[in-house]
């Protein structure tokens, strides 16, 4: 068999990866001529953990290739990015593009799934695509939306062992598609239609969201009453119907942070909760910003001089260099933005260079700061010993103080 793989990014590369690990001969197709020569070099251009080996190994034996246009296949997926644009309005002009690209490819018998997250409806509006340009297509091929459930940073085991939900626009699309995804997943494969398959991951993604919202909130709250959040959350859990998940700056990344407004943009009477989180989770970051902004104000009345400010942190999670749609990353701007010439140094050691933020080594922004304002709780910021001597905002719990 052999299926072409739209985008190769966070979650395209790795899927094609493990496909062609498991005997499916893979093209890899991305716009960004960078990535295709890296690909096809055997070096992987996002950061996960024992991902480059596999990507050498299925290059070398001709499993995988990369280019920047598609060609004919047996199975084509659709793994491209969904952001929103305007006021938060789902863009699907990605998934469009990338299907456009793979239209005079198409044959009976063609297997044709999205990955990518997407509104309520896209599967069928991109079907309507395929058969108004195509119309001899219509009963000869296989359309499904199978959405991505991954983490970044164990991408290897829950590409294989997570179960997966797989909607068809029909039962036999539906086959069809876990036919092939039986391949290579371990899990269970769950059946549904192409719509409760979208929303779905949409659901999953916002109740996440507003679990984050409730802690995040929390967090603030604890601040203005002079309690240990983190305390608090550790002694609550203890119920054992309680479980209560950790605060942080915000919320980031290109899933939890956009995926609601894909619900409140078409169903904006109903989603009042859903809408409620997100509203939430991005004051928290700006709510960061301005703790900031106001221990620098206190430090240069305190001792007469500007302050040296670490920023910890750019990525939205830890331990991995994605900064899409990074609350982290935002703080960090909005606190250089109104830093009045203060020195500050950002750190992110996930990543070697960044195209706005000079980047400081870990270890000596912490010495040299006065303040030290923890983003993410990247590993390397867990070997930090605390420091009285310094001031010390914690949005993320390394140190729990």
């Amino acid at each position: 068999m052999k299926a072409c793989f739209m985008g190769l990014g966070y979650i395209g590369l790795p899927t094609a990866i493990i496909a062609a690990r498991h005997g499916i001969e893979i093209i890899g197709v991305d716009i960004n001529p960078a990535v295709v020569e890296k690909t096809n070099a055997g070096k992987l251009h996002i950061v996960e953990p024992g991902l480059e080996e596999m990507l050498k190994e299925v290059v070398a034996n001709g499993s995988l290739r990369a280019a920047t246009e598609p060609s004919t296949a047996d199975a084509y997926f659709m793994v491209v990015p969904t952001p929103f644009k305007g006021d938060h309005q789902p863009d699907v002009s990605y998934v469009e593009s990338a299907t456009r690209m793979v239209l005079p490819f198409l044959k009976k018998g063609d297997l044709y799934v999205i990955e990518s997250t997407s509104p309520v409806g896209t599967t069928e509006a991109m079907a309507k695509i395929i058969f108004d340009e195509r119309p001899e297509l219509k009963g000869e091929i296989f359309i499904a939306y199978c959405p991505e459930r991954v983490l970044p940073g164990n991408v290897i085991f829950e590409l294989v062992n997570n179960d997966r939900v797989i909607g068809g626009l029909d039962e036999a699309s539906t086959d069809k598609a876990i036919e092939f995804y039986s391949q290579f997943v371990k899990g269970t494969l769950h059946r549904t239609n192409a719509r409760t398959a979208e929303m779905c991951k949409l659901t999953e993604n916002s109740s996440r969201d507003v679990q984050i919202a409730f802690a995040n909130e929390l967090s603030m709250i604890c601040d203005a009453a002079g309690i240990n959040v983190w305390e608090l959350i550790q002694l609550a859990n203890r119920h054992p119907r309680v479980n209560i998940l950790q605060p942080g700056c915000g919320v980031g990344g290109h899933c939890i942070a956009v995926d609601p407004y894909f619900i409140t943009a078409e169903f904006p009477k109903e989603s009042r909760l859903i809408a409620q989180a997100r509203e939430i989770n991005n004051f928290k970051a700006e709510y960061c910003a301005e703790k900031v902004k106001n221990a620098m104000l206190r430090f240069e009345l305190d001792h007469k001089r500007k302050p040296v400010v670490a920023m910890m942190g750019l990525a939205f999670k830890p331990n991995i260099d994605d900064l899409r749609e990074s609350p982290a990353k935002y703080i960090t701007t909005k606190v250089m933005q109104g830093c009045n010439n203060a020195e500050i140094l950002v750190v992110e050691p996930n990543i070697t260079e960044h195209n706005v933020f000079k980047l400081t080594p870990f270890d000596e922004a912490y010495r040299r700061a006065d303040i030290v304002v923890l983003l993410t709780a990247h590993n390397e910021f867990r070997t930090l010993e605390y420091r009285d001597d310094k001031v010390i905002l914690d949005f993320c719990g390394i140190f729990k103080k």
